[in-house]
């Protein structure tokens, strides 16, 4: 069995993940917001955006602690394909939850299954990335430790869905996003701890894939471009005082026969 180290570089990966899971937690919180003030394309233009910001940063936050684990006398690398799809998964179930709570009339009923739905997807997300590792060995998990990631994905994302639709002004949203990085990390952490590593020595030495550290140009790019986006979207973001649009805005209209 391998000897795992989860954070090698000390609290360097640990402290950046949680930080891009805050950034990602305050956008889609603002931008659902946002979302709720407006109607039509508007509407499902924020809705994508706070989709985009959640799902993301989950997924960076993933990634980025995943560069501090190593399994000593070996070089873990992943899976390209596998890794991209697992943030098109992280994006695709986020959004089903956010667009769901954005168009639903029951808002209630919204939260519970999206949140349900978004937590299952987040947690797919998480051990997609995991399957995507190569090593010359092979991975195995505790059920009950999964068992308890999966539950705090879906506590997680019903929170966030919950604080989406309800929390309203900078002050509170920047005071739920750090809780909501918490539990998104709390959430990979306890995936992590269900994690033992096997190592097959006959294998040879993984040869497919990029390690982890090829990913950092790329992934620092992509965060940095979206952080840009996100600040010119913000100059555009409605008002405080703004408010939904009236169905008629001024004279009626005469009515044709």
């Amino acid at each position: 069995m391998g000897h795992i180290h989860h954070a090698v570089y000390g609290w360097l990966t640990p402290a950046v993940s949680y930080a891009v899971a805050c950034i990602g937690s305050l956008l889609a919180l603002r931008s659902t917001r946002w979302a709720l003030l407006t109607r039509g394309r508007t509407k499902r233009n924020w809705l994508t955006f706070a989709s985009f910001s959640l799902g993301l940063g989950i997924w960076s936050m993933h990634f980025i602690a995943m560069l501090g684990f190593t399994v000593s006398g070996v070089e873990i690398r992943y899976d390209v394909p596998l890794t991209a799809l697992s943030l098109l998964v992280a994006v695709a179930v986020v959004g089903a939850g956010i667009f769901t709570i954005g168009y639903s009339r029951r808002p209630l009923g919204a939260v519970l299954v999206g949140g349900v739905f978004t937590g299952l997807g987040v947690a797919a997300m998480h051990y997609l990335g995991m399957a995507a590792m190569r090593l010359p060995g092979s991975l195995s998990y505790t059920p009950v430790t999964v068992g308890a990631s999966v539950a705090i994905a879906v506590l997680a994302a019903t929170a966030a869905l919950w604080a989406a639709l309800n929390i309203q002004g900078t002050l509170a949203v920047a005071g739920a996003a750090p809780v909501m990085g918490v539990a998104v990390c709390a959430m990979h952490y306890t995936g992590m701890a269900a994690v033992s590593v096997h190592l097959d020595p006959g294998e040879g030495s993984a040869a497919s894939g990029m390690v982890a550290l090829e990913f950092i140009f790329p992934l620092a790019v992509g965060l940095g471009t979206y952080v840009f986006a996100s600040a010119l979207a913000f100059a555009v973001a409605p008002s405080k005082t703004a408010r939904r649009p009236p169905v008629l805005t001024g004279r009626a209209a005469p009515l044709r026969r």
